[in-house]
């Protein structure tokens, strides 16, 4: 309550916004969740780093409110011999941030380098016989086997979205970053006033096109810029960001922080907005490759004592309107969604039951060094509950605390711990990314192929094969429901909860896109 009450003071302290007025309606001022780490979105699942990309390039295909593929730089495509032709066309009168005309070409060599890093794109590279430009509009895609989800691949806005960039860059390996950005998308990335930790600046593109199809909404539709300018005003702070957002300097706060949502739904000249529909997922993955989680066995023993609602109390308290637990593997509420094996979640905890299965397998008392990006208030809670938890059943747990930038970096390392490793760290993803096998981040267990932590698994990959296979939805879920079961045998990640984030902004912004936050169709009311 004090904090509030601070803040409600500061901000009533504070000066007048400090742009004029003319360039106050040219100009939008964004906090994001983080700072943009790296420019190049195929290094990061960092959100911030997704968002910066659909500001600057577009995709061959968008989804729509009902996450269904609609055309964005496509204009459309034809399928031949029963799936295992495509054929793309893409839209007249394309351009790049240089001038230089979109063509096949880039659209073909983006996906090369896109399919090595996606989850959907490994698949598509497994199935691909031959992929090749026809002529400057036109392309193919030739499978050995057919893909039926071809679209909803290069649709996904996540986690990586396949972004379009010029032959020249998209030439490059996706482990080497771009540091250079000529993008596809409504807005430039304005390198020159780029500062870490700072501010990150767009400027609308006038070249840009959009698509005279579908309605607004995630990635589909027209992507209108319809500010000048837009401002990314990085602040880690809470308090500061809301202080900041009630005295009129920014606009729009991406993510407001649990604890403030009180305080800012008292104000008038502000609106308290849900965009996304499932919400977000919070995950803790462990190290596969080092010990002690590269042992099943010690995976499995913390699950008689993980409560999710410990954790997603640490975040809002009793309000259950917020939170969710008796999470499995895909989200609450989706179609794959089941309760198979939850009994190992959501029967009644018991600590004893967990440090008896850990001291069976040796590993108690064994060093844990769990990431701790301090400075992003969720993920920090979190890890705090996971600290506890963790100490509790008899690991020795390290808090490597450190800023976001720098714990994305130590993230990526497959060194043991001891030489600049890690063991566990809290992952946070929209439910959106997790609804299905194809596209989940987390689930996929190939090896060092496989997202941050590395977990094999070929039983979980072959029945991920399996599902691509599936002719129906009753089909498909039967087939999630055996990957539920055997993701709690194998366990490469453990669910932590399910919850709801508000975004915040002035009053007087009109939000022209839903189902992501994103600066995009957004206008200020006359």
């Amino acid at each position: 309550m004090a904090r509030r009450t601070l803040l409600a003071g500061t901000a009533a302290g504070l000066a007048a916004p400090a742009l004029a007025q003319g360039e106050a309606a040219r100009t939008l001022r964004f906090i994001p969740q983080a700072d943009v780490t790296v420019l190049d979105p195929l290094q990061t699942t960092s959100y911030a780093v997704r968002n910066h990309g659909h500001l600057c390039w577009d995709t061959l295909y968008g989804l729509d409110a009902d996450f269904r593929p609609q055309p964005q730089l496509a204009e459309g495509h034809e399928v031949a011999e029963d799936g295992r032709r495509w054929t793309f066309t893409l839209r007249a009168g394309l351009r790049f941030h240089d001038g230089e005309p979109i063509r096949a070409a880039d659209a073909v060599a983006s996906i090369r380098r896109w399919m090595a890093r996606d989850t959907h794109g490994q698949t598509l590279a497994a199935r691909l016989q031959a992929m090749q430009a026809l002529d400057d509009r036109r392309f193919e895609l030739r499978l050995s086997r057919p893909f039926g989800v071809l679209l909803d691949a290069l649709a996904k806005f996540s986690a990586y979205p396949c972004f379009v960039m010029p032959e020249r860059f998209a030439a490059l390996p996706p482990t080497t970053a771009l540091t250079e950005i000529v993008g596809s998308g409504p807005y430039r990335f304005v390198a020159a006033e780029r500062r870490a930790g700072d501010r990150v600046v767009y400027q609308r593109f006038d070249q840009y096109v959009p698509t005279p199809a579908g309605t607004p909404a995630v990635t589909a539709g027209p992507k209108l810029a319809q500010f000048e300018r837009v401002e990314w005003r990085i602040i880690g702070d809470g308090a500061t960001a809301g202080a900041a957002l009630q005295a009129g300097e920014v606009d729009w706060w991406e993510n407001i922080t649990p604890d403030l949502r009180p305080l800012l739904a008292r104000r008038r000249d502000v609106v308290l907005d849900r965009l996304s529909r499932h919400g977000l997922v919070a995950m803790l993955r462990p190290n596969h490759l080092h010990p002690p989680f590269d042992d099943p066995a010690a995976r499995r023993a913390l699950l008689p004592a993980l409560s999710q609602a410990d954790f997603m109390q640490a975040l809002f308290g009793d309000d259950r309107s917020r939170w969710r637990d008796g999470l499995g593997c895909f989200p609450i509420g989706s179609a794959l969604a089941s309760d198979a094996g939850l009994a190992a979640l959501t029967a009644p905890r018991d600590m004893a039951a967990a440090r008896a299965a850990l001291a069976a397998t040796g590993r108690a008392g064994q060093k844990v060094v769990m990431l701790h990006p301090a400075d992003q208030q969720v993920n920090s809670a979190l890890t705090l509950v996971a600290n506890d938890l963790l100490t509790r059943m008899g690991f020795a747990v390290e808090d490597a605390t450190s800023d976001w930038g720098t714990m994305l970096q130590r993230r990526a390392r497959m060194e043991p711990p001891g030489q600049g490793g890690w063991n566990a760290v809290v992952a946070i993803f929209g439910g959106e990314d997790l609804l299905n096998p194809g596209g989940h981040p987390l689930l996929r267990a190939n090896g060092r192929g496989a997202w941050f932590g590395w977990p094999d698994s070929p039983a979980l990959e072959a029945l991920r094969d399996e599902w691509f296979d599936a002719p129906d939805l009753p089909a498909q879920q039967a087939i999630g429901a055996r990957i539920q079961s055997r993701f709690l045998e194998d366990l490469p990640y453990w669910p932590l909860g399910q919850y709801q984030v508000d975004t915040a902004y002035r009053r007087g912004l009109v939000i022209g896109r839903r189902g992501l936050t994103l600066p995009l169709n957004v206008r200020r009311e006359a």
